[in-house]
């Protein structure tokens, strides 16, 4: 670093670098990286602090020496003084010791000095440096809002206190102190200090001492004429107490002759380098800053290509492919590129019913072309004739997939998309079958569920610090927004060409990633293979009898209409029965109901809790309310819309299933979601009466019994689970005999469904609150029961504090398989936050190998169903439970392979030491065969 003499010119800035990790680490929200889960809280605090200070100093007089300094160790030549200097301090938090070192590495980032001396605190070394300075002229700011430096204030010496932005001169001092910064020391040494544990004068405080200093001139002063002090108690307390003063007072007082390593004129300021900082802030995965800092460099003008981390994004340099010439030198790189990014363009999000509009791929960075296949002229005036306007120039969609389909079939190059079962959807209608292929969503899941979200926009941030183009930025919003097929060709190439660009990218970035997390055989055994299944399900859809749900509708909504009628009775008046605001004041302002509570915004709290706590009381309006409700929901959820739903093509309905979205790796459904009918309710039978089988067929469910509890059994070692699982027993009623003493011949039905709701209630961490509200029953007995059940299964209580133990120290926790799910919150100092992670740590290992399971059985299906010739098709998914349809000739053989598959799905990887047993069943609607 440069050397620069220190003068009456001088400026030194010395940023008291050990505060301000504390203090940054405290009054921050914790944040950890989101690769290895590293807390980084203080480190980020410390980072966005230096460089926004850096940033303003460049619009005013910039300082010509700059440090940070930091504590060395806990021990000081104070502590030979007085052993108990600092004693009562508890060690630093266990998220806050790794970021000590990352601090000072963020220093040394920004060019600066990161300062420490053995023996010396920080305070000592900015004295030190501080006295020099001005003795020679220098002025000097101390970023620092701590007590401890005002005694160093002066008229060449000032503070700054960065998280206030204020600046903190003489003024400041004597409205802390009451006195002259050369009077602190003597403040601080009658006052004490409890947070460093110095000792001072019993019952002085900081005013008192002001104002005893202000009569006795200073400390020495003023233990010499104690006798004079007419205040018989403070009086005899600095009699008692005068050498405990004067030891306070050098502990106080800060060594500024420190023997300095590092001589002042070597702090001479200079500029970052670019790559080195930017390096280390992409290493911290600090994305707004790193975004921040890149911007100024580049604006600067001192950020070239070799110095960026990458090589940016051009979009104005992608291909807009029009001819077949072109068409033909794109597929010929492909081809020796042997990897491209792929990405298609639809006018829809159904990629059941879409239409193909483009198709763009890359073959390097800042290499991708887009293939216009359906624009029309965004620029037509409308009117009828508007569909029939020529299209651009662009060349014939068939020519284009016929000279495609060898590339994108081709097994020696491979096909990387972002959520690709979309496009393989939509290639498979267009004809074309694509593969082998790689998902960058499915890749970022495996390595990080649950630190950060998989979409490719927050991929692209996150990894390169750049905000792709958005889709309303080429097709407008509202109103105004377009489909794709009508967006200019120019805006189209850049928005469609960049999506593959960066998906190559991002593939590029994981690759190497998924060996190093151990999570490649995740990903590539069970995640990958599962897209084409899930691709194949959805196209295939279940058959819906519309006018089942038809009839379903009409009679909730007359049975709606009747429990209005009962409300207003039970009201004495007509309300808005789906108002909330309504509601609560008929409840709890008319008719006084108890145990009203209120919710931020003033409104009294309906919500189902509530209700169900007044309906359980015998009050007739709250379960009138409740049962109107739930026919509300039915309706408008499901025999409303899924009447909707139905594909006026196929007749049927083809749910869509995210990947990526429960941190278990659990499937979930949309668009419709057919996984939470209700199952346990009459009206919820019903509804799964409408699904139907085409004529000729049967529709088979097969499900997973008790999984969860098997996985559990299996995973925490527990022998009596075991081997009542192995003998074919009624876990519950087991359960409930071991518990309660009570033989399971003859037992009362009420007892193992007490068994029941706690075998399921552990997995998800029930409290002794939530199984006392589920059984209708007391606290203290609901407690009892969760207490006899760890006494008479001990190991389900070790497994669940070894597991949370392990989340502590590891921040993740895996599924029988390998699979990762990551717990950012479970060392959160927010108490629910923190309760709600130890829960995930203990369920996610057993849901996640349920859920692994089962797409082990899916993944292994078409093949074991093919292998047999059956013609059975895979419809649904629903947690625990797999939908096929078959013709009904087929059925037994097909109930046959697919409980054979699902029961040795977790082979070979996993030897469970219980069995899986798989309730299947054939009828002609999903309610009768489940």
């Amino acid at each position: 670093m440069p050397s620069a003499p220190v003068n009456k010119d001088s400026h030194l800035y010395l940023i008291d670098a050990s505060a301000y990790i504390f203090r940054a680490f405290h009054a921050l929200p914790p944040l950890s990286r989101a690769s290895d889960g590293l807390p980084v809280g203080a480190v980020s605090g410390f980072c966005n602090m230096l460089w926004k200070l850096l940033e303003e100093l460049k619009g005013g007089e910039r300082p010509t020496h700059f440090a940070c300094v930091f504590d060395k160790s806990s021990y000081s030549f104070r502590n030979d003084l007085y052993p108990d200097y600092k004693a009562n301090r508890d060690e630093p938090p266990e998220d806050l010791r790794p970021q000590f070192p990352l601090v000072r590495e963020a220093a040394i980032a920004f060019h600066t000095h990161a300062l420490e001396q053995e023996g010396y605190e920080a305070d000592d070394l900015i004295a030190t440096y501080a006295r020099q300075a001005e003795a020679r002229g220098a002025r000097v700011t101390i970023v620092s809002s701590d007590k401890d430096l005002m005694q160093l204030v002066s008229d060449k010496v000032t503070m700054l206190d960065t998280m206030k932005n204020r600046t903190l001169g003489l003024e400041a001092v004597y409205e802390k102190f009451g006195v002259t910064p050369d009077k602190v020391v003597d403040v601080q040494a009658l006052a004490g200090d409890s947070v460093d544990n110095v000792p001072g004068a019993p019952g002085i405080g900081v005013k008192t001492a002001a104002q005893l200093l202000q009569d006795y001139g200073d400390v020495e002063t003023l233990l010499a004429r104690a006798e004079e002090i007419k205040q018989p108690k403070r009086r005899q307390t600095l009699i008692d107490h005068a050498d405990q003063v004067m030891i306070s007072k050098q502990l106080v007082t800060l060594k500024d002759d420190v023997p300095l390593e590092v001589p002042m004129e070597d702090l001479a300021v200079s500029d970052p380098d670019p790559k080195t900082l930017i390096d280390f802030l992409e290493k911290m995965e600090f994305r707004t800053i790193t975004r921040r800092v890149r911007e100024t460099f580049e604006a600067e003008g001192v950020l070239d290509e070799s110095s960026a981390g990458d090589i940016g994004f051009d979009t104005e340099n992608y291909a807009c492919i029009r001819d077949f010439k072109a068409l033909e030198d794109w597929i010929a790189r492909a081809h020796e590129a042997g990897v491209i990014g792929l990405d298609c363009e639809t006018n829809s999000l159904d990629c059941q019913t879409c239409d193909l509009i483009g198709i763009s791929i890359a073959v390097a960075p800042n290499e991708a072309a887009y293939i216009p296949l359906g624009h029309i002229d965004p620029d037509h005036s409308g009117g009828d004739d508007f569909f029939d306007a020529d299209p651009p120039r662009q060349l014939r969609k068939a020519d284009v997939l016929d000279a495609l389909k060898p590339l994108l079939e081709d097994p020696a190059v491979l096909k990387v998309g972002q959520n690709f079962k979309y496009d393989l959807t939509v290639f498979k209608r267009n004809g074309i079958d694509v593969t082998p292929i790689d998902d960058t969503m499915l890749i970022s899941f495996a390595l990080h569920a649950g630190m950060h979200g998989h979409g490719m926009d927050e991929l692209s941030e996150r990894y390169f610090h750049h905000s792709p183009i958005a889709f309303k930025d080429v097709a407008g919003t509202g109103k105004s927004q377009v489909t794709f097929d009508r967006v200019a060709l120019d805006k189209a190439t850049e928005y469609a060409a960049e999506d593959a660009d960066v998906t190559l990218r991002l593939w590029q970035e994981f690759r190497n990633r998924l060996f190093r997390e151990k999570v490649t055989t995740v990903y590539e055994t069970l995640d990958r293979p599962l897209i084409p299944v899930l691709a194949a399900m959805e196209s295939a859809g279940i058959k819906v009898d519309r006018d089942h749900l038809s009839r379903m509708s009409a009679d909730f909504q007359q049975r709606m209409a009747g429990l209005e009628d009962a409300a207003y009775k039970a009201a004495g008046g007509e309300f808005n029965m789906g108002s909330p605001k309504q509601l609560g004041e008929i409840l709890f302002g008319e008719m006084a109901l108890p145990g009203g509570k209120k919710t931020k915004s003033g409104q009294w709290s309906t919500d189902a809790s509530q209700l169900e706590f007044l309906a359980a009381q015998g009050h007739e309006l709250p379960q009138i309310i409740l049962d109107w409700r739930m026919l509300s929901k039915l309706r408008s959820t499901y025999t409303e819309a899924l009447q909707d739903a139905i594909n006026p093509e196929t007749g049927r309905v083809h749910t869509s299933y995210s990947m990526a979205g429960a941190q278990t790796g659990r499937l979930s459904s949309t668009d419709p979601n057919l996984q939470n009918i209700p199952v346990r309710t009459e009206e919820g039978r019903k509804i799964r009466e409408a699904f139907i089988a085409e004529p000729g067929h049967v529709l088979i469910s097969a499900d997973y019994s008790q999984i969860e509890l098997r996985l559990l059994a299996h995973i925490a070692n527990i022998d009596a689970l075991k081997n009542a699982f192995k003998e074919g027993l009624d876990i519950h009623a087991m359960t409930a005999s071991e518990m309660f003493d009570t033989p399971i011949e003859g037992m009362d039905p009420m007892i193992r469904r007490r068994a029941k709701a706690i075998n399921f209630g552990i997995i998800y961490g029930i409290s002794a609150f939530g199984l006392a509200n589920q059984l209708g029953i007391e606290r203290g007995e609901a407690s009892d029961y969760i207490k006899a059940y760890f006494e008479k299964f001990p190991g389900i209580r070790k497994y669940m504090d070894e597991t949370k133990e392990f989340a502590k120290e590891n921040l993740y926790v895996s599924t029988a398989f390998g699979r990762k799910l990551h717990l950012k919150e479970i060392k959160s100092k927010n108490g629910a936050q923190r309760a709600f992670a130890e829960r995930q740590a203990i369920n996610a290992p057993i849901q996640g190998s349920a859920a692994d399971i089962i797409k082990r059985a899916m993944v292994h299906m078409p093949d074991a169903l093919a292998a047999t010739k059956l013609d059975a098709k895979m419809l649904l998914q629903v947690h625990d439970e797999l939908i096929f349809e078959c013709p009904e000739d087929q059925a037994e053989d097909t109930i046959a392979v697919v409980q054979k598959v699902m029961q040795k799905a977790p082979l070979p990887a996993l030897q469970l030491s219980v069995p899986l047993d798989v309730d299947a069943r054939a009828a002609d609607n999903w309610a009768a065969a489940h």
